[in-house]
């Protein structure tokens, strides 16, 4: 079930971005089927309220934790009843078993199982809850077993698990709980691409969630963690500025926690040096022009940076045609050269 991290991540966004679309009839059954489309599907009747002696009997040794006893009971009760009103109820107990067994894995399965063929079931929730609790566990580093020790990680599975929880009830609170507790392992695992995409697609999923301010500043801090240094490409950097400025907005209070102003000026120095390193980079290959736009654009923009005088200075040293050479517009925000130096000061 192991699949890579950015194809796990890609499905959790399309499941989280499915509660955008239209939403099924609480009464019906149906299947999301893409472009805001749902479809009808089969559904089984809803298990009846039943006393079985059976599974009663199973219940009570599981309470008891005598998981064997309680195995070697309902296996043959399951063989011997495949078409029981009540058989939600054994797969329940079964997936029950299999957890206090620590065969998470097993587990999540059969809960699968249960949900795919009775989704009217009385333990569809509590299915889908004990779901997200081994996913979780799996994201936080509980291990599967292999030769009877617990040495085999299952994160892309329980980042899978995560997204199926999201598609199986989208919009729920249990489903936005899935979506953060993924963008939040991307966070910790420092997968800031994922992160950041995974955190964006809450923010506009759930816009009125309480935790999407802690999910906006999250958002900032990966963004701003994929810049790699000022001679490589500013976008993140400048997403994270727009970020960072948009927490400071709205969220003021958790902005002078975070110091975001702070780093927001910092942020600015830094795209300040990375435009002086541009304009080097312009008149050392001979374009005087282009050198003495990008260093007027980063004295416009960035009049207070640390950089600003040793600028001035490279700017008054330009041959006169570029001097010449009209300034960038007063309106030129966010401007950067789509031509860049590359790590080694090569196109």
């Amino acid at each position: 079930m192991a699949w890579s991290s950015l194809f796990c991540a890609t499905m959790v966004l399309s499941g989280a971005a499915t509660i955008l679309g239209a939403q099924p009839p609480a009464s019906q059954v149906s299947e999301y089927s893409g472009h805001g489309q749902w479809h009808e599907i089969p559904t089984a009747p809803a298990a009846e309220l039943i006393d079985d002696p059976t599974l009663d009997r199973v219940e009570r040794l599981i309470d008891a934790h005598q998981i064997s006893d309680a195995h070697q009971l309902l296996s043959p009760w399951l063989k011997q009843n495949p078409n029981a009103p009540d058989r939600d109820r054994g797969l329940f107990l079964l997936a029950e078993i299999y957890f206090q067994q620590d065969d998470r894995l097993t587990a999540f399965y059969h809960l699968d199982e249960l949900m795919d063929k009775y989704p009217s079931s009385r333990f569809f929730a509590a299915s889908l809850q004990k779901q997200y609790e081994i996913a979780d566990a799996f994201l936080s580093g509980y291990k599967r077993k292999f030769l009877g020790l617990h040495v085999l990680s299952a994160e892309e599975e329980g980042i899978e698990m995560l997204y199926r929880v999201q598609e199986r009830s989208p919009g729920s609170a249990l489903a936005e709980r899935a979506l953060l507790r993924s963008a939040d392992y991307y966070f910790r695992t420092s997968q800031f691409d994922l992160a950041a995409d995974a955190y964006g697609a809450f923010a506009r999923a759930y816009p009125r969630s309480p935790d999407v301010s802690y999910v906006k500043l999250r958002e900032a801090f990966s963004s701003l963690a994929q810049f790699r240094g000022v001679r490589y490409d500013a976008t993140p950097l400048l997403d994270a500025r727009s970020q960072f400025l948009e927490v400071l907005d709205k969220y003021p209070e958790l902005a002078a926690q975070e110091n975001v102003k702070d780093r927001v000026e910092r942020i600015d120095n830094t795209l300040a040096d990375k435009l002086y390193i541009t304009g080097e980079f312009y008149v050392r290959t001979h374009k005087p022009v282009a050198a003495a736009y990008v260093y007027r654009y980063m004295l416009q923009k960035y009049p207070q940076a640390p950089v600003a005088g040793t600028v001035r200075t490279a700017l008054a040293h330009l041959p006169a045609e570029a001097l010449n050479t009209l300034p960038p517009p007063p309106d030129s925000d966010n401007f950067f050269p789509t031509t860049e130096p590359g790590p080694e000061g090569a196109q």
